[in-house]
């Protein structure tokens, strides 16, 4: 029987130039990392970990090209980290990555809770969670405060039919869909103990760190300028001082607590301007936010 011959290593790199810069740069995945980082102020371990992905699979795609064995990348993943930390921003530019690399076929990204997967009467879970992966199919299905899914001490629940169903279609559907399952990392890891079939399948785990002071600040004169608004020299040191605050009191939302502090520094701008009595307003009046605007907070009231 005639045998075929394989190639060596040596010989098989040796057919086509290995280059990855091209490669990179052909797959556009650089302007979406330029953008993630323009996007988010600090995260580091984030971002790293994100490249890392990102450089896994233009390497595998850079393989593939020259004939080389390629596995199926484990891209479920586990987004874990407080509320307003980015998480959805990171998940929306994951998509685009897989969508650049091949390994998403639409490229969309569907964020659904505990309510759009689990029905509340006998039969009902199972049509509403494969109605949602119809939808997400060829894309990512973001699941935000997954732990939800799970309630051990409900034996009326039905969110467990929905995880054995969700954990078919990461085993069975790889190449289809790719699930993030996001929340609290402390709640995360008691959700992840509980349901080790789904712990296994998860092959990336990522955890998103709060934002300093400093950082949120930084975010906050990024939010104001898309905005077409600034500062007064006195509310810089004021609002900075209303981070400090806000950051030691229940329910801090990172940079989402961060917006609702400048959305509501922006209504009390508008009524100072409404009431004042009658005067002509310079552009100045409209775009700038004062000390006065900041410290109107009951923030500032409290011990």
């Amino acid at each position: 029987m005639e045998t075929v011959p394989t190639k060596s290593l040596d010989n098989l790199s040796l057919e086509k130039n290995l280059n990855l810069k091209q490669v990179y740069l052909d797959t556009e995945i650089k302007k979406i990392i330029d953008i993630l980082n323009e996007e988010l102020v600090g995260l580091l371990p984030v971002k790293t970990r994100i490249q890392e992905i990102s450089a896994l699979l233009v390497i595998d795609k850079l393989r593939e090209s020259l004939g080389f064995t390629t596995g199926n990348p484990g891209l479920h993943m586990s987004f874990t980290g407080s509320p307003g930390t980015g998480k959805t921003t990171v998940a929306t530019r994951m998509a685009d990555i897989l969508f650049k690399l091949g390994h998403s076929k639409k490229g969309h990204l569907l964020t659904v809770t505990r309510d759009d997967l689990v029905g509340q009467y006998i039969g009902h879970t199972a049509p509403k969670t494969k109605e949602v992966l119809k939808k997400a199919m060829g894309g990512l299905l973001f699941i935000d405060e997954a732990y939800y899914l799970y309630k051990p001490d409900n034996e009326r629940d039905y969110g467990s039919e929905a995880i054995e169903i969700l954990l078919q279609v990461m085993e069975n559907q790889r190449d289809d869909l790719v699930i993030i399952f996001a929340g609290y990392k402390e709640r995360m890891e008691q959700f992840y103990t509980s349901n080790p079939g789904l712990s296994s399948r998860i092959a990336n785990h990522v955890d998103f760190p709060d934002y300093s002071s400093e950082e949120l600040f930084i975010i906050a004169k990024m939010m104001l300028e898309e905005q077409q608004y600034q500062f007064s020299p006195e509310a810089e040191p004021a609002f900075f001082d209303y981070v400090m605050k806000r950051r030691e009191q229940p329910l801090f939302a990172n940079a989402r607590s961060v917006r609702n502090a400048l959305d509501r520094a922006r209504m009390r701008q508008a009524n100072r301007n409404f009431d004042s009595g009658g005067r002509i307003l310079t552009k100045a009046d409209l775009v700038t936010i004062t000390d006065a605007d900041i410290k109107a907070s009951s923030v500032f009231s409290l011990n």
